[in-house]
């Protein structure tokens, strides 16, 4: 437990050192953020905020993780780390494109899309392999939170299919929620820290410390960027933290309880595929101000600070119920 905490507190002191040396490099490359046309006009004033600023949480943490290794019995930790590295890569390569373009767009959907369904279905192919995904009589046992002792056993093709979708939409839905300055840090700080007990209550005391680490490195990362923002993730950040949220679920045989602990994710997704879906039924009417969530409390009146606030505390709620769905 100790080995944890002060990987958790290494990982804080690391990020804060990375940012501070990292924020001038990112100034003086001008890798400046682009604010969307379709976006709020009120968040105009932050263009050329430096984007890529998930790098010193994934650098702060690939350091840690590697210092960890002489002590360290079970690796299956990084194949987790090296499917959110892959996830992050695309995400910058979509900031790269950006940057280079000077505008919002970067890899098209269909490019984001069949990327990351490749990363998915490598990192679950592997894992099934090296035996890092619990099996049965030859089938994977889907566990459901709060019946423990209920489980379906699934064909391993079946779940590898179902889990590659499910990880496809979870890593985009954490990257929606990237959109107001601290929100994305602030609501997958909880995530972590559920995964973490979870990890340490199934006696995973190496996998435990990569979400022990993000949570200090995202708790420094918050000292950047806390309104008024000096840097941004980036989709390099909010990809890889995607990445991270849904390979702990998997690593953890515990894919079902993402729809408590990433409640916050799929309420910003659902947001926007209902405005989208009520837009078309009805000619141009909108449900929501805006979309995703978020912005629709921004348009009536809440300032960035107050939802940051409300969205952890609403992220920390349903983790808090979710550790008694996996008791």
């Amino acid at each position: 437990m100790t080995r944890i905490l002060i990987t958790a507190l290494a990982g804080a002191v690391l990020s804060g050192i990375l940012g501070f040396l990292l924020l001038p490099v990112l100034r003086a490359l001008k890798a400046g953020q682009s604010i969307r046309e379709v976006g709020p006009t009120w968040h105009n004033y932050k263009a050329g905020t430096p984007m890529m600023g998930g790098l010193m949480f994934i650098a702060a943490l690939i350091i840690c993780l590697l210092i960890a290794i002489p002590t360290m019995e079970d690796y299956s930790v990084f194949y987790v780390l090296a499917m959110a590295l892959c996830f992050g890569l695309i995400g910058f390569l979509d900031d790269f494109c950006k940057m280079k373009k000077k505008q919002n767009e970067g890899l098209t959907s269909i490019q984001k899309f069949l990327l990351q369904l490749a990363v998915s279905a490598l990192f679950l192919y592997i894992m099934y392999k090296t035996g890092g995904i619990e099996t049965v009589d030859g089938k994977i046992p889907l566990y459901i939170p709060f019946f423990t002792q209920l489980q379906f056993p699934i064909h391993p093709l079946v779940y590898i299919l179902f889990a590659m979708f499910v990880m496809v939409g979870c890593t985009n839905a954490v990257n929606l929620t990237d959109g107001v300055d601290g929100l994305s840090s602030s609501v997958t700080i909880p995530v972590m820290i559920f995964f973490g007990a979870a990890a340490v209550l199934n006696e995973r005391m190496d996998l435990a410390l990569m979400p022990a680490c993000l949570v200090g490195g995202l708790i420094a990362y918050l000292f950047y960027n806390w309104h008024p923002a000096k840097v941004f993730m980036g989709d390099t950040g909010s990809l890889f933290l995607g990445g991270a949220v849904c390979g702990l679920a998997f690593a953890l045989n515990m894919p079902l309880i993402l729809i408590l602990v990433g409640f916050v994710y799929i309420m910003e997704t659902l947001s926007v595929i209902l405005q989208v879906g009520y837009f078309k039924l009805t000619h141009g009417k909108r449900l929501f101000k805006m979309a995703p969530i978020h912005h629709h409390f921004e348009m009536s009146g809440w300032k960035e600070e107050k939802i940051v606030l409300v969205f952890a505390c609403v992220s920390a709620v349903m983790c808090a119920i979710a550790w008694f769905g996996i008791m």
